[in-house]
């Protein structure tokens, strides 16, 4: 596994972290209010601080317009390594299911044992 992937899946571990990926994914760009508004288990403080590790870590871009500051996800950055390297995974356990249904007796044919 890469450094980006570790960063990604480091910063996505917590529960609140992928609400706020969740709603930034439903959502596009946000403010801190707009997201904190939509995730309920905490503050708006305790967002700011879980935004502070997806923007450092590659998950999420910080766009600033005045006092303001936007996020969205960061479909270039460390998720993307993460989601490819969750793709070869599921994809190499598609092979083994193929190749294991292939070698398989055809259902209804009994396996002589003896």
């Amino acid at each position: 596994m890469t450094a980006n992937e570790n960063l990604a899946f480091d910063a996505l571990s917590d529960r609140v972290r992928r609400q706020i990926m969740s709603v930034l994914g439903e959502g596009g760009e946000l403010t801190v209010t707009e997201i904190a508004e939509r995730v309920d288990v905490v503050g708006r403080s305790t967002v700011s601080s879980h935004l502070r590790i997806l923007r450092t870590s590659g998950v999420v871009n910080e766009r600033r317009d005045g006092r303001l500051r936007h996020y969205s996800i960061d479909t270039e950055g460390s998720v993307r390594d993460a989601f490819r390297y969750l793709q070869g995974l599921l994809q190499a356990g598609v092979r083994l299911d193929a190749d294991s249904e292939e070698t398989a007796d055809p259902p209804g044919q009994l396996h002589d044992v003896g």
